[in-house]
């Protein structure tokens, strides 16, 4: 199966609950105000968000009373250029410029973050760089574990203390590893406790200025890993982890699972933070980089 089946498939719970509901809305109806409402009623319950939903439907809303509306055909297609516009794509994930390319990975526990993480070290190393993984949720002894996991089925290396450890030191530690050696790039998985937790985002901040000592440019990118599922929580955790750490790219994980995938739409009118990579599957090749125009045409495909 291609990539951009993969994808179509992975979206088929949101392309359900989405557009095959558009389409019956549309279905034998004139298009009207009350029509717009019921569609803008509809995109908020598959998590659109109320302020990419309302975009959409005003946008809509002026083509119909300019005459370039005409009929359901018409008006799905607009509703269709009216996604596309708010979905931002960020740069592409990859290792350049100074050595090591340091990604900062924070999350929630339970977001997919370690996996995610294993799944890009493995990309990476498919693609001959060199990684090291820095076990930095030191919370959680499970976590340390996974990673290990990863670590071998990757062939990376990782850097890790015992359960409880200091997580700025390992990370710290693996950053000053992998400069001695050369290595190409470092993933930092951190702890992922309640985001509601205080202590936590002081956690990572630290850990963060503490990798900038030994890297001055780094992190090079802080991946908030949010779980597709969640919806408007995602939108909560990522507020929170961007006060605290600046998230730079999102991995939305779990796309396959919902059939509220319009968080996505929700997480780029709310907060311009591009969503990087999407998780449509289980498999290694199932986390893929975000591209809006492949996104908007599985969806709708």
């Amino acid at each position: 199966m291609g990539i951009f089946e993969k994808l179509r498939q992975g979206l088929s719970k949101t392309r359900k609950s989405l557009v095959e509901n558009t389409t019956s809305l549309f279905s034998g109806r004139a298009i009207d105000e009350n029509l717009l409402e019921e569609l803008e009623e509809l995109l908020i319950m598959a998590d659109v968000g109320p302020q990419s939903a309302s975009s959409i439907t005003t946008a809509l809303r002026e083509n119909v009373k300019k005459g370039k509306i005409r009929n359901a055909a018409g008006l799905k297609t607009l509703l269709k250029e009216e996604i596309k516009k708010i979905l931002k794509q960020g740069p592409k994930i990859i290792c350049a410029g100074e050595k090591p390319y340091v990604i900062l990975t924070v999350g929630v526990n339970g977001v997919g973050k370690t996996t995610t993480i294993g799944k890009l070290a493995r990309r990476f190393t498919d693609s001959g760089f060199s990684v090291t993984l820095a076990a930095a949720d030191t919370f959680r002894a499970a976590a340390i574990e996974q990673l290990e996991i990863w670590a071998q089925r990757s062939g990376s290396q990782i850097v890790k203390h015992r359960s409880g450890a200091d997580s700025a030191a390992v990370a710290f530690d693996a950053v000053a590893s992998a400069r001695a050696k050369n290595i190409d790039t470092v993933i930092i998985d951190t702890a992922g406790r309640l985001h509601t937790k205080t202590n936590l985002m002081e956690e990572l901040k630290k850990v963060k200025r503490v990798v900038s000592k030994e890297v001055s440019s780094a992190p090079h990118e802080v991946l908030l890993v949010v779980d597709a599922t969640s919806g408007q929580n995602a939108i909560i955790q990522a507020k929170i982890f961007n006060e605290a750490v600046g998230v730079t790219g999102i991995a939305l994980t779990k796309l396959d699972g919902t059939a509220k995938g319009g968080i996505i739409l929700a997480i780029n009118k709310e907060l311009g933070i591009p969503v990087k990579l999407i998780g449509v599957g289980e498999a290694v090749d199932d986390l893929q980089d975000f591209n809006a125009e492949d996104f908007v045409e599985a969806l709708f495909g």
